[in-house]
C-alpha cells in the first residue's frame, strides 16, 4: 500500500509538503503539480482519519527554552527555526527560566493552544513533569536529554567525557580536576560527569570532582578560591562558559595557560575559540540537532503513528592553545 512517505520520495518533497498539499496548505504551483501527477500514477487514497487529526491541529509548535543567554539554545533555536520556515509551521518560544513549575505550566498552555507539537529543552525530568507530558495531547519532542518513554534528540554526553579524559592523559597528566555543574541536569551533570570519571579511573591517576554552577560569575569566584593552591595540572570544565571564567581568573593570577595549567570545557561556542589560548573543547552539532529534531517531531505529526523517535549525534574534540602536555 503506498504510503503518503512514498509519495513524498517519489515527488522528492518532505512529508509535511506532501500534507500540506492534502489539507490545501500552501505549496507552490510547480510543487503542486508534482504531488498530483505522483498520486495520480500511485492510485494513492490518503487516510480520512488522519486528515481529519490534521485538520483540527495548527501550523504552530511551541518550543520551550530554559533560559534566553545560552549560546548552544540560540544554535539549536538557528536549526530548528531553519525547518520551520521550511515546512510552513511558525513558532512560538516560552521561557521556562530553569523553574519546573514554569516549565509544566508552558506545557499546559502551548497544549491548550492546540499546537502542533512542543519541543521541550529539559534539564531534568521530574515525575509531575514526566505525568504532564505523558499526557500531553500535542507530540513532543525533548532535547537535550533522552528517556526511554519519549521522543527525543540528543548527544553523546558520555562519550564526551571519555574525549576529554583521553586527551588529558594524552598529554601526560597525572592530577585532573573536574568541575561540575549540579547533577539535576541529567546529561551535563551526569553524564557528561560519568563519561570522564569512567574513563580515567581507567588509569593510574589522580582525580577530584568539584560541584558549581553553570552561572560564570560563580565559576569566576570559584576559580580565585581554588586556583591559587591548585595541585591539579589539568582542569576540565563541563561547559566552555564554565572554562571561560577559570580562564579569566587564571590570567589574572598570572597562571599561564597552558605551560602551568591545562584547562579545556564542552559545547564549542565561537566564544572559546575567540579568547586567548582558545579552549580546547568538543564540540557538539546544536544546530544540527535543531534539524534533526523539527524534522523527526515534523515526521511524528504527519504519521500520526505513536512510533518513538529517539536520536543521539555524535560530539568530536576540537583541540585548541587551552592544553598542551604536562610540564616535568
Amino acid at each position: 500500500m503506498t504510503t503518503l512517505k512514498d509519495i513524498a520520495q517519489l515527488a522528492q518533497v518532505s512529508k509535511s509538503t506532501v500534507s500540506r498539499y492534502l489539507n490545501n496548505g500552501q505549496v507552490s504551483e510547480k510543487t503542486a503539480k508534482k504531488i498530483e501527477q505522483v498520486i495520480a500514477e500511485t492510485g494513492y487514497e490518503p487516510n480520512a482519519l488522519a486528515r481529519s487529526l490534521k485538520a483540527t491541529s495548527s501550523q504552530l509548535i511551541g518550543v520551550i527554552i530554559p533560559r534566553f543567554n545560552s549560546s548552544s539554545t540560540s544554535e539549536v533555536l538557528a536549526g530548528i527555526d531553519e525547518v520551520a520556515m521550511k515546512e510552513g509551521y511558525n513558532l512560538l518560544i516560552l521561557n521556562s527560566n530553569q523553574n519546573l513549575q514554569q516549565e509544566m505550566e508552558h506545557i499546559q498552555t502551548l497544549d491548550r493552544q492546540n499546537v502542533a507539537g512542543i519541543i521541550l529543552f529539559s534539564q531534568k525530568f521530574h515525575p509531575a513533569l514526566l505525568d504532564i507530558v505523558s499526557k500531553t495531547k500535542a507530540k513532543i519532542m525533548i532535547l537535550g536529554q533522552s528517556f526511554e518513554r519519549f521522543n527525543y534528540t540528543t548527544y553523546d554526553d558520555y562519550q564526551a567525557g571519555k574525549l576529554i579524559a583521553q586527551h588529558a592523559i594524552d598529554l601526560g597528566h597525572k592530577d585532573l580536576l573536574y568541575i561540575n555543574p549540579s547533577e539535576e541536569d541529567e546529561a551535563v551533570g551526569k553524564v557528561r560527569a560519568h563519561g570522564f570519571i569512567d574513563w580515567v579511573e581507567q588509569y593510574p591517576v589522580k582525580y577530584q570532582v568539584i560541584s558549581s554552577s553553570f552561572d560564570r560569575l560563580d565559576n569566576y569566584r570559584l576559580a580565585h578560591q581554588i586556583l591559587p593552591d591548585i595541585t591539579a595540572t589539568y582542569i576540565a570544565c563541563a561547559t566552555d562558559r564554565m572554562a571561560i571564567s577559570f580562564l579569566k581568573a587564571a590570567i589574572e593570577l598570572e597562571i599561564e595557560v597552558p605551560s602551568q595549567l591545562s584547562l579545556s570545557g564542552f559545547g564549542g561556542y565561537n566564544d572559546g575559540q575567540f579568547v586567548h589560548p582558545n579552549l580546547t573543547t568538543v564540540k557538539y552539532p546544536f544546530k544540527e540537532a535543531g534539524q534533526v529534531a523539527m524534522q523527526s517531531l515534523l515526521e511524528g505529526i504527519e504519521d500520526q503513528t505513536e512510533e518513538l523517535k529517539q536520536i543521539t549525534l555524535g560530539v568530536e574534540l576540537l583541540q585548541g592553545k587551552s592544553t598542551g602536555p604536562k610540564k616535568s
